[in-house]
C-alpha cells in the first residue's frame, strides 16, 4: 500500500519515511566495533554470522521470486492469492520454520457496476479501462484484473453539477467557502495528492457532496514527471489508481469486526453499523476520462497552486458540466491468507522479534508489494541457512507475509486483535517493509530504536556509490534541505528518523498495542506511475524499479541486520535520548502552533471585517464574505514541559548507564528484557484517542484528516488543528500522564542496569 518519498502521488499524502539525518561519511565499520546490547565477544561473533549471511544472497533468487509471485493478479480472496500463499509456506518450510497459514474471512467489496457520464452540457462517457500493452506481458490479463475502482465506497446512483476541489482536503474547502461555492448537491472531482485517498470522500461527504471522483493529473503522476509507460516510467494518460477509501483513521483492518479478529465465528457488524464505510459513491478514473470533465467547468478559474498540467483552464465550477455517477457492489467474504513462519528462539522463544511484508497487490503488484517481500524472503532464506549450519537466535524470530493489505490492512490487523494478549506479553518490536527500488535509505518508526537504526544503516554498502547507505542518505538530505535543515543535519553524528503515521502493516502493531516498530526500504530513484495499476508488473519494474535487483539485496541485508540484532542481543539494543529528544520537538511544535494560529486568526478576522464592509459597499460582488473566526485561546503546556524534563533526565540516566559494560546472560538482563519490552506499550492508553479508541499511541498516530500522515502528540495536537479549544487543557494533561508514566518504566529498566563504573561517569 504504501510508497516511498520518490513516488509522488503517495509521497506528498504521508510524508512519512524521509531519512532525514544520517550519520558522517566514513569508512566501514572496524570489525570490532561495538553493537547496541552487545558485549564486544557476542559483537564480533554477530558481525561474522552478517558476513556470512551477505555473502549467501543473490539478485537471481529475488527476481526468480518475483516473476513467480507477479504473474497473475492475486488481490485478496482469489485464486491466485491463495496460491501465492501456499508457494510462500513452502519456502518458509524449506529453509527450517514452521510454517502455518492462519485465514481469516474479511469483507471485500468488488464492483458490479461503474457508470460515470458527462450528461451536460454535452454528453461523454468515461471509458474506466486500461488498456494491454504489447510492452507489458501481463497487462492482457483482462479475465482476472479487478477493475479501477475504489473499495469500500458506498453504492450510490447521483447526478449533480460537478465541482473542482484539487486534494479536496479540508482546507481546500474554505477556499471554496471564501470564494462562494457551495458542494452540497454536487459532485466533486479531486487529484491525488494533499492526502490519502480516503480523506477526500470523508471531507467531501461533511460538506454535503453526493458523489466523489478521484482523479491522476498528469503534474503529479504523469507526462509532467517523465516519458509515460511503456516509453518511460510515469503513469499514461488512460492508467489509474486502484485504492482502498475506508476510513482507516477510525480503525483498519475489516470493517465489520472493528478490535476483535475476523475468524469465521467472530461477531460482525451489519454494513450499516459499519463506520468506515464512505458516506458517499467514489470512483478513481485516468486523466483522460478526467479531460472532458474538467474542460466543461466554467465558474472563476482555480488558483495557480490548483492547477494541474492538462491542457485546459483549470476552472472550479459548479456546472455547467454535470454528471451522472452509478456504482454497485458485490459485498462479499472473502479468506484472507496470513503466512507465519517462525524460528522458535534457544533461550527466549517467549520473546518475538516480528518481521512483515504484504503479498496481496490490487493486480500483479511487482512493486507494491513483491519488491519488498522477495527482499524479506531473501533474508528469511539466508537465516534459515545460518540455522541449518548451526545456528539458532537467542530470541524467536517470526516472519509474517500478509494478505489483504490493500484493501485496509485486514490480514496483519485481524492477526493482531486475534492473537492481542500473546504480543503484548511477548512481542519485542515488528519491523515491516512494503515496496522497495532503486535509490536512498527509508526508514521511519520508534525513536527507542534509533540507535539500531544508526548501527545498521552505517554497516550496510549502497550498492550504486560504495559508501554507507548511511552516508548516502545524508548526503541527499544535506542537497535537499533548507539552510536551517542542512546547519541540523552537520551538527549531528546520527540519524534522525521519522514518525510513522499509516498506510502499511506496522500500524496495528505501533499504535493499536503499542509494539515497538520500524518501517523500512528504499527509493528516490524508481519513480514511475504504475502504482496500483495493470502496469506495476515485472516488465515495468525490472525496466524501471530495481532491473538488477541490487537494492533488493541491500534491503536483505537492512532487514536481516536489524532482525537479527534484535533477535540475539545480549541486553534488547533499545535506547532513549532520541526519544526524549524528538518528543521536546514535537512540544515545542505545539507551541509554536499555537502562536502561529493565533496570530493567522487575528490577520484573518481582520480581513474578514475588512472584505464585509467591501461587499457591503459594492451588492454586484460575487463572493460571500466568510464569517471570522473564534480567537484562539491562551494554553499552558506547563505539564507537557514538566513531563518531558522526567523523559530526558530518565533517557540521560539510561543511556549512560547503558555504555557500562554488559554482564552475559543470566536473570538480571531477562528481567531487564521484560522492562525493554513494554516500554512502548507505556505511550499507549486503553481509552484510545478523542473519536477514534482503537489508536491507543498518544504520541504517533495518523491523522483524521490525512489518513497516511503522522500526526504527533495527536490528542493535543488534533484539537488545535480542528479548534476544539475545549478539549486541549485535558488533552496536554493525557500526554503529559502518558510521558510521566514512560519516564517512571525507563527508570524501572535502569534500575535493572549494571552500575555505571567511575571512568563512565
Amino acid at each position: 500500500m504504501f510508497r516511498h518519498f520518490s513516488r509522488l502521488p503517495r509521497c506528498t499524502a504521508a510524508g512519512l519515511l524521509i531519512l532525514s539525518l544520517v550519520a558522517p561519511a566514513g569508512a566501514a565499520t572496524p570489525e570490532g566495533a561495538p553493537l547496541l546490547g552487545f558485549t564486544p565477544d557476542a559483537a564480533r561473533a554477530q558481525r561474522a554470522r552478517e558476513a556470512q549471511l551477505d555473502a549467501s544472497l543473490k539478485p537471481e533468487d529475488l527476481r526468480g521470486w518475483m516473476r513467480r509471485l507477479s504473474a497473475r493478479p492475486h488481490p485478496v480472496g482469489s485464486v491466485y492469492g491463495k496460491d501465492n500463499a501456499e508457494y510462500l509456506a513452502g519456502l518458509f518450510r524449506s529453509w527450517g520454520f514452521e510454517t502455518r497459514i492462519e485465514e481469516f474471512s474479511v469483507l471485500f467489496p468488488t464492483p458490479t457496476t461503474r457508470v460515470l457520464e458527462l450528461v451536460a452540457p454535452t454528453r461523454f462517457t468515461a471509458r474506466l479501462v486500461e488498456p494491454a500493452l504489447k510492452e507489458d506481458a501481463t497487462s492482457a490479463q483482462a479475465g482476472e484484473q479487478l477493475p479501477t475502482y475504489n473499495a469500500y465506497s458506498t453504492d450510490g446512483d447521483v447526478t449533480g453539477d460537478l465541482v473542482y476541489v484539487n486534494y479536496g482536503v479540508p482546507r481546500d474547502y474554505e477556499e471554496l467557502e471564501r470564494r462562494g461555492i457551495d458542494v452540497t448537491g454536487k459532485v466533486v472531482i479531486a487529484r491525488y495528492g494533499g492526502s490519502w485517498r480516503g480523506i477526500k470522500p470523508k471531507v467531501a461527504a461533511e460538506h454535503g457532496a453526493v458523489g466523489c471522483i478521484i482523479y491522476s493529473d498528469p503534474h503529479g503522476d504523469g507526462y509532467f514527471q517523465g516519458d509515460v509507460y511503456p516509453k518511460g516510467a510515469y503513469r499514461n494518460e488512460h492508467g489509474a489508481q486502484r485504492g482502498s477509501v475506508a476510513d482507516m483513521p477510525v480503525y483498519p483492518g475489516d470493517p465489520l469486526t472493528p478490535g476483535v479478529g475476523a475468524t469465521k465465528d467472530a461477531r460482525r457488524l451489519s454494513r450499516a453499523e459499519a463506520t468506515t464505510i464512505t458516506k458517499i459513491p467514489v470512483l478513481p478514473i485516468s486523466y483522460a476520462d478526467a479531460l472532458p470533465l474538467l474542460s466543461a467547468l466554467a465558474g472563476p478559474v482555480a488558483p495557480e497552486d490548483w492547477r494541474g498540467s492538462l491542457p485546459i483552464t483549470y476552472h472550479l465550477g459548479a456546472g455547467p458540466a454535470r454528471v451522472h455517477l452509478k456504482l454497485a457492489f458485490d459485498w462479499k467474504q472473502v479468506p484472507a491468507y496470513d503466512v507465519i513462519a517462525v524460528l522458535r528462539g534457544r533461550e527466549r522463544p517467549d520473546e518475538w522479534m516480528i518481521r512483515g511484508n504484504h503479498h496481496d497487490a490490487w493486480v500483479n503488484g511487482a512493486d507494491d508489494p513483491i519488491s519488498g517481500l522477495v527482499a524479506l524472503l531473501a533474508e528469511a532464506q539466508a537465516v534459515g541457512r545460518l540455522h541449518q549450519g548451526g545456528f539458532t537466535p537467542r530470541r524467536t524470530i517470526v516472519y509474517a507475509a500478509w494478505d489483504g493489505e490493500e484493501p485496509g490492512l485486514l490480514g496483519s490487523t485481524e492477526w493482531v486483535e486475534t492473537h492481542a494478549a500473546e504480543l503484548q506479553q511477548k512481542a519485542v518490536a515488528y519491523v515491516n517493509s512494503d515496496t522497495n527500488g532503486r535509490g536512498f535509505l527509508n526508514v521511519g518508526g520508534s525513536h527507542s530504536l534509533e540507535g539500531l537504526v544508526n548501527e545498521v544503516a552505517r554497516d550496510v554498502t549502497d550498492p550504486q556509490r560504495g559508501v554507507s547507505v548511511g552516508e548516502r542518505a545524508r548526503a541527499r538530505a544535506i542537497l535537499d534541505g533548507t539552510k536551517e535543515q542542512r546547519a541540523e543535519l552537520r551538527s549531528r553524528s546520527d540519524l534522525r528518523i521519522d514518525a510513522l503515521g499509516s498506510g502499511s502493516d506496522y500500524t496495528p502493531f505501533l499504535q493499536h498495542l503499542g509494539i515497538a516498530s520500524l518501517n523500512l526500504g528504499f527509493g528516490g530513484e524508481d519513480g514511475g506511475g504504475s502504482y496500483h495499476s495493470i502496469y506495476d508488473s515485472f516488465d515495468h519494474y525490472t525496466r524501471f524499479g530495481d532491473p538488477d535487483f541490487a537494492y533488493g539485496v541491500a534491503m536483505a541485508q537492512v532487514g536481516a541486520r536489524t532482525v537479527l540484532r534484535l533477535a540475539e542481543a545480549d541486553v534488547l539494543p533499545f535506547s532513549f535520548g532520541a526519544v526524549a529528544d524528538t518528543v521536546g520537538r514535537y512540544v515545542g511544535e505545539l507551541e509554536k502552533m499555537a502562536d502561529e494560529m493565533r496570530s493567522q486568526t487575528e490577520e484573518e478576522n481582520r480581513q474578514v471585517k475588512e472584505r464585509t464592509l467591501e461587499i457591503g459597499a459594492d451588492p454586484r460582488e460575487p463572493f460571500a464574505a466568510p464569517k471570522p473566526k473564534p480567537a484562539v485561546p491562551f494554553f499552558s503546556f506547563a505539564p507537557l514541559r514538566n513531563a518531558l524534563a522526567r523523559v530526558e533526565e530518565s533517557a540521560r540516566e539510561y543511556d549512560r548507564a547503558r555504555l557500562a559494560p554488559i554482564v552475559g546472560g543470566g536473570a538480571p538482563n531477562l528481567a531487564l528484557d521484560q522492562a525493554l519490552l513494554g516500554m512502548e506499550r507505556m505511550l499507549t492508553r486503553t481509552e484510545g484517542l478523542p473519536r477514534r479508541p482503537w489508536f491507543r499511541h498518544y504520541v504517533y498516530a495518523p491523522g483524521f484528516y490525512t489518513g497516511y500522515g503522522v500526526k504527533t502528540l495527536p490528542g493535543v495536537r488534533e484539537a488545535m488543528e480542528q479548534r476544539q479549544w475545549q478539549d486541549v487543557p485535558r488533552q496536554v494533561e493525557i500526554a503529559a500522564e502518558v510521558l510521566e508514566r514512560y519516564a517512571a518504566e525507563i527508570d524501572r529498566a535502569r534500575a535493572l542496569l549494571p552500575a555505571v563504573p567511575a571512568k563512565a561517569e
